[in-house]
């Protein structure tokens, strides 16, 4: 019996010096597999647009505020892009079915968007503003007391336009109206047309007005072409537009065998203090002279190049410049002291029908061909190399 006992309590003691030699090990977490992040350089894909797509637009007009969003005419439509226009969407105001050239568009940025359409029952004095303030999705609308005219926003409440009251024998009527709540209300400033009993003279009926350019709500200058031999046509307000005289530039050498046009949108202020002008001289040769102020227009100072044969300026900040004139790109980055040239890889030639750049490596060009078809073609280099992307 004693044998028995002293069996079972050695059994006890073994079982447990066998337990403390072995531990509990704790159970091991079970680890989720990592999500693949981005691959370094990706692009996340923007977000759709909550309106229509449009396939292939052909399109009129265009204005990119950056490398991806851009806004653009065709001739029934006003459209819009989020991927720098390889995707188009469809952004027309109500009661707009017929757009083109006799549309305009002003993008101050990426929501707010204005669209003027002529009245062609009262033409020229009165028009349709379409204004938006959410990209485009909806639209309100005003009654405009200008047919046709150069609109310039400076912010989403104050603007000029420069209205366009008709041509003739090598003079033009114009009226200058500003607004202060964004378009929905225009207050005439000026007038020269001599079927109003109220015209004025400061700004002469002679020569033709290509647009108005505004440093603020006080300075602008109307702008355009004389047809005279070593003339501008250059007059300036400071006064809100009630008053203007006569502005001056110093001129290149030579000048008087050359006809002076500043065209539309060859004048521009890209911040309240800081301008460019782009004045053609035509004549044997064809040349293209950039000016600079820094000072609201106080003072211009001709630049060194003459670009030769032309061409047509996209001012895109107080040092940057693109310039094309016909067969090559010049690209300044220090307000036109120095230049460089680029000859793309496609010649436009004469199926070039305009150009927008948002920084001096990224612009868009539109062309039209003879048989009136319509394309547009993107560089990502500043114009050595591009590809369409509306074929």
């Amino acid at each position: 019996m004693k044998r028995v006992i002293v069996l079972v309590v050695l059994a006890l003691l073994l079982t447990a010096c066998n337990t403390s030699a072995a531990p509990d090990v704790p159970e091991q977490p079970v680890e989720d597999t990592p999500t693949p992040g981005p691959y370094p350089g990706d692009t996340p894909s923007p977000p759709k647009i909550n309106a229509p797509l449009v396939e292939a637009p052909s399109l009129v007009s265009i204005r990119f505020l950056n490398s991806l969003d851009g806004w653009g005419v065709t001739e029934t439509q006003v459209v819009r892009t989020n991927d720098g226009g390889i995707t188009w969407y469809n952004v027309t105001p109500p009661d707009i079915t017929e757009a083109g050239y006799s549309v305009a568009l002003v993008a101050l940025d990426n929501d707010h968007i204005w669209v003027h359409a002529p009245d062609f029952g009262n033409y020229p004095n009165s028009g349709f503003l379409y204004r938006t303030s959410d990209g485009g999705i909806t639209w309100t609308s005003a009654n405009v007391p200008f047919s046709s005219g150069d609109i310039h926003f400076l912010d989403a409440y104050n603007g000029w336009v420069l209205a366009n009251l008709g041509v003739g024998a090598g003079s033009n009527a114009v009226a200058v109206h500003q607004t202060t709540d964004g378009g929905v209300t225009w207050t005439r400033q000026f007038t020269n047309d001599p079927n109003n009993a109220d015209a004025g003279g400061s700004l002469p009926l002679g020569g033709l007005k290509s647009g108005i350019a505004s440093a603020n709500m006080q300075t602008a200058w109307v702008y355009g072409v004389v047809y005279s031999q070593g003339t501008v046509y250059l007059y300036r307000t400071d006064d809100g537009g009630l008053n203007w005289s006569e502005a001056t530039l110093p001129l290149p050498p030579d000048a008087e065998h050359f006809e002076l046009s500043i065209d539309q949108d060859q004048m521009k202020f890209v911040s309240p203090t800081d301008g460019f002008i782009a004045m053609r001289l035509t004549g044997d040769t064809y040349q293209l002279a950039v000016y600079v102020t820094r000072d609201s227009g106080s003072t211009w100072v001709l630049t060194p190049t003459l670009i030769p044969d032309g061409g047509s300026a996209d001012f895109m900040s107080a040092e940057e410049i693109i310039i094309y004139n016909g067969n090559q790109f010049y690209v300044t980055r220090d307000a036109a002291r120095t230049w460089s040239i680029i000859p793309p890889d496609v010649k436009f030639g004469d199926v070039y029908a305009g150009m927008d750049f948002s920084d001096p490596g990224t612009g868009w060009v539109i062309t039209l061909d003879p048989n009136n078809h319509r394309s547009l073609y993107k560089t990502g280099d500043g114009g050595a190399t591009w590809f369409p992307i509306v074929p």
